[in-house]
């Protein structure tokens, strides 16, 4: 098969997968509605952007990073576009041979800190008055401006990081902190550290596994990480010829929890399952509290007709997800897991002011029973009894993961916004703001986008202040 038909088979490339190939900056958006002038701060959102036709096999992660970028001030928004300006980026510019997608195999370089490409297309984190791109499977973390997307240095962090950070590391927002996870992909290991404002690495801890692992995510309370040792694992020939062939493994899912400062990890049992993503995590007296998006079976079976030598691909990318939360007895060792909802839903988003502590609110898109993955819907969710509020986009109109933004003035913890990142599937796209205490009503403000948003991964809000 050609490339041409290669890609024309992956729908990962095409409708509001799509990729966009010019980098713009508009500074006067029009909006539909009327912003609010308490909403002072930006949005921004990740995911892969595929700079030309891919060569070969391509997966959806592989593509290079591309963030997108919203900032609101005094009832008026502009709007940029930047690659994400990684290593690997900028060696492919200069002539160098591109690093492997997951395709192929890894490629092991006794100076690279990586086995496949580095896109740092996954995840965003302000930390330190800088925006970092992080990418899912460890690497390095790349920094951003925050008002003008272009690229500045790491400073002291740079020098600081011993090896990678995980995209899903958390900012602590009491003490500005990163609290890192990293993992050894074809080896049995992971670590967690945390590097302080300023850079300065304050712990650094090695955690043994009985075997690879891929982790994606992890929780944070004020005095523990938890870490996911998870039952979808390497096959046996994929570790011996370092190639991504992943199976189901008979063995339960297991959080280690582990103290922030440094100490031996507590590990709790539970039923098996596999987690993307963690909603938030806090203590509870005696116990450990982590809610999170557990994966449900999706039903769905691989299509050759359909997506030829990507079925494999679609049918694992279709993500069905429902809330859960487990509880972890530090002192007896014991754990209880439960179910908060039926629905599907996941990339969530809560108020980052409460990150690592007990919150009432969550925001997730709705995930369609579909074998793509589109979003159809927000839900504004109440932690404390697994209700919820449903945001509709419209027909044939799917979103992207939403931020929450508090007001200015707020009073309480879901005084503010949402906001996201909505596209149809004609090419267009807008930001909506909605009123979170009125969820269900139609956005206050509608910004129109100057070029279509792609699908992607995962975003973060940072407010006026962080913006300097």
């Amino acid at each position: 098969m050609s490339e041409t038909e290669l890609n024309e088979r992956n729908p990962y490339l095409h409708g509001i997968y799509a990729p966009v190939t010019g980098e713009v900056s508009v500074d006067a958006l029009e909006v539909m509605g009327e912003l609010p002038r308490d909403l002072f701060g930006a949005y921004f959102r990740n995911g892969p952007n595929p700079k030309s036709p891919p060569a070969g096999m391509h997966h959806w992660f592989d593509g290079e990073g591309m963030v997108h970028a919203i900032h609101f001030e005094d009832g008026k928004a502009r709007y940029r576009n930047r690659f994400v300006p990684t290593a690997d980026l900028a060696d492919e510019r200069a002539g160098q041979p591109a690093m492997p997608g997951i395709f192929s195999q890894a490629r092991s370089d006794t100076h690279r800190r990586t086995v496949y490409k580095d896109t740092a297309n996954t995840d965003l984190v302000v930390h330190d008055g800088k925006l970092l791109a992080l990418w899912y499977i460890s690497g390095r973390p790349v920094a951003m401006d925050l008002r003008t997307l272009e690229p500045v240095e790491l400073g002291a962090m740079g020098a600081a990081i011993p090896r990678n950070v995980s995209a899903h590391s958390k900012i602590d927002p009491k003490t500005g902190e990163l609290v890192f996870f990293d993992y050894a992909l074809y080896e049995p290991k992971m670590w967690t550290g945390t590097i302080a404002k300023g850079g300065a690495l304050t712990h650094y801890q090695e955690i043994e596994l009985p075997g690879p692992r891929l982790p994606h995510d992890m929780g944070m309370t004020e005095n523990y990480v938890i870490l996911h040792d998870l039952p979808v694992v390497f096959t046996k020939k994929a570790i011996e010829n370092k190639v991504w062939q992943i199976k189901v493994a008979d063995q339960p899912t297991r959080f280690g929890v582990v103290p922030r400062k440094g100490g031996e990890p507590k590990w709790f049992s539970f039923p098996t399952s596999y987690i993307y993503h963690v909603i938030n995590s806090w203590e509870e007296g005696e116990e450990v509290v982590m809610v999170a998006c557990k994966m449900v079976p999706n039903g769905f079976t691989p299509d050759p007709e359909s997506h030829g030598p990507y079925a494999p691909m679609v049918t694992v990318l279709a993500l069905r997800a429902q809330p859960f939360v487990w509880r972890m007895n530090m002192k007896t060792g014991e754990g209880r897991e439960e179910q908060l909802d039926e629905r599907l839903s996941e990339f969530p988003a809560i108020h980052q002011g409460y990150a690592g502590q007990k919150n009432a609110f969550s925001y997730h898109v709705v995930m369609d029973d579909h074998v793509e993955q589109r979003y159809s819907a927000v839900l504004k969710y109440d932690l404390r009894d697994g209700t919820s509020v449903e945001h509709r986009f419209g027909p044939g109109v799917y979103g992207s993961e939403p931020v929450f933004a508090p007001r200015a003035s707020g009073t309480s913890e879901d005084d503010g916004y949402v906001i996201t990142f909505a596209t149809t599937a004609g090419g267009k796209s807008e930001a909506l703001v909605i009123d979170a205490q009125n969820f269900s009503s139609p956005p206050i403000a509608r910004v129109q986008l100057p070029h279509r948003v792609p699908a992607g991964f995962h975003a973060t809000w940072a407010d006026g202040a962080q913006l300097g």
